[in-house]
């Protein structure tokens, strides 16, 4: 790098040695008169300090901006310091306290493309395995599948991930491979992560660390798909015991999203307690419309109200699920698609509630008659 002072010398040079050819000793020869030329304008002359103390001293007051919580300015100061020495050593911490900003001013989308740019460019850097992990979170909030599944891909195959972090990254292929509904994979991913939580027995006492939520959800989601996969048409010939595989595979699904509510993590206890709720609220959808064919109106009167009264439970149990989830994310500030999801749920099954409940009131039976059907029903195939 030319010092300033050099240039300087040079410039200075050049106007002493002007100014001495102009008074050289004896009378200058007479010139003939020079057409006038137009002034020159020259470029504008700026000296900036790119020295590694200049580029030390601004990535520390980047850092101290973005410790008092200004993130706005710290990602102003910090894509200064890229700028300054983009290749240099500050640069590729930079990129990576961009994505904490970012992140801080909830902006999931510029967070996740700080972090893969961090990793991109300096994939030997202490900072590339965490820049990984943290996009991969990223990716997952804005479901963005493609990219996470290549994303946990890329980190899977590094052997410097600790036990924890190898589980999160297959957690998160996992749940990618599930949201793309390649289900097959998806297993063999989660059995592998969940070999590795019970080798080393992790969870089991006290609240279970956040690496293992998405792979806990991941279970869930590819469970749930496994419940639904179980429906009632055609009509079929052992409907209570068609009815009861579903309801096994549905505590099955939820007893994976309770774990992932175990871990205490905000968003993802948003997600699970929204799944739950949506378990109870397909599963009376879909009983509710099997195709029952009653022998005549007064049986088919006796035999609807019976189904309702029944599996209005459902639609509670749901609801219950989805108000819990609204009030989650009012108590923590959780604004995700998840937490809309939620509210969108629950004025559903609060509309479904009253039309079952006012359905029932036009039924010329009583809540008791109603019940002896229900005995009736268990009894003998519907």
């Amino acid at each position: 790098m030319v010092k300033p002072t050099t240039v300087l010398s040079a410039v200075m040079g050049a106007l002493v040695a002007s100014v001495l050819v102009g008074c050289g000793g004896g009378a200058a020869a007479p010139r003939e008169a020079a057409s006038p030329k137009p002034p020159q304008v020259l470029a504008e002359l700026r000296i900036t300090p790119h020295g590694p103390e200049d580029v030390e001293r601004a990535f520390q007051e980047a850092q101290d901006t973005l410790l008092r919580g200004d993130e706005r300015g710290a990602v102003a100061a910090f894509e200064r310091v890229v700028a300054m020495d983009p290749d240099g050593p500050a640069a590729g911490p930079s990129l990576f306290n961009l994505g904490l900003a970012h992140l801080g001013l909830g902006d999931h989308a510029q967070a996740a493309h700080h972090f893969l740019e961090a990793e991109r460019r300096f994939p030997q850097a202490p900072i590339a395995k965490p820049a990984l992990i943290r996009a991969a979170r990223e990716l997952a909030h804005l479901e963005r599948w493609a990219d996470l599944e290549a994303v946990t891909r890329r980190t899977d195959r590094r052997p410097d991930l600790a036990v924890l972090e190898r589980i999160e990254a297959l957690g998160g292929l996992g749940l990618a491979l599930i949201a793309q509904e390649r289900d097959e994979e998806a297993f063999k991913v989660i059995v592998q992560g969940r070999d590795l939580v019970e080798e080393h027995k992790l969870g089991q006492s006290g609240p279970p660390p956040l690496e293992l939520a998405q792979l806990s959800f991941a279970l869930g989601e590819w469970r749930r798909r496994d419940s639904e996969k179980v429906g009632f048409e055609p009509m079929p010939a052992d409907f209570a015991a068609r009815l009861e595989d579903r309801s096994t595979r549905l505590l099955s699904a939820q007893e994976a999203y309770t774990e992932t509510m175990r871990s205490l993590d905000a968003h993802w206890s948003a997600m699970a307690g929204f799944r739950v709720g949506q378990l109870y609220q397909r599963l009376h959808r879909d009983v509710m419309a099997a195709p029952f064919q009653p022998r005549d109106l007064q049986q088919q009167q006796l035999f609807e109200g019976a189904m309702r009264l029944r599996y209005r439970v459902l639609l509670e149990k749901g609801l219950a699920m989805m108000e819990g989830t609204v009030r989650l994310g009012e108590r923590t500030g959780e604004k995700t698609a998840w937490i809309t999801r939620a509210r969108e749920a629950k004025a559903q099954l609060e509309r479904a509630l009253a039309a079952e409940k006012a359905a029932l009131a036009k039924l010329p039976y009583t809540e008791q008659e109603l019940r002896d059907a229900l005995a009736q029903l268990k009894a003998k195939k519907p």
